[in-house]
């Protein structure tokens, strides 16, 4: 497996085979994180709970228990729909639109 896709499909089949599939993994790439922070809190001086990582372009947004909710602001304008925890040792992941983990 060398892709983020593959990674994360991986990851989702340990749910097990009755789990549903996310049908957006082909848009998840290997991305490297644009910020240290969410990129608007930083930007405003806001604060934020988690951070979670954008798989289709390295924006890093916050979490919906974040003020902000920038993370998903992200996904309503740019329709990118898998991110993934970007907090040290979490790993799993999102679809926005299919509303699955993966």
């Amino acid at each position: 497996m060398s892709g983020i896709g593959d990674r994360l499909r991986s990851a989702a089949g340990m749910l097990g085979p009755s789990a549903p599939a996310c049908s957006h993994l082909d848009q998840a790439r290997n991305v490297d994180p644009r910020t240290d922070g969410c990129e608007e809190c930083l930007a405003t001086g806001g604060t934020w709970v988690h951070l979670r990582l954008c798989l289709a372009c390295g924006h890093v947004g916050c979490c919906d228990q974040s003020p902000g909710r920038h993370a998903f602001h992200h996904f309503e304008s740019t329709g990118h729909p898998i991110i993934r925890s970007h907090e040290p040792g979490e790993v799993w992941g999102w679809c926005w639109i299919d509303e699955i983990g993966v």
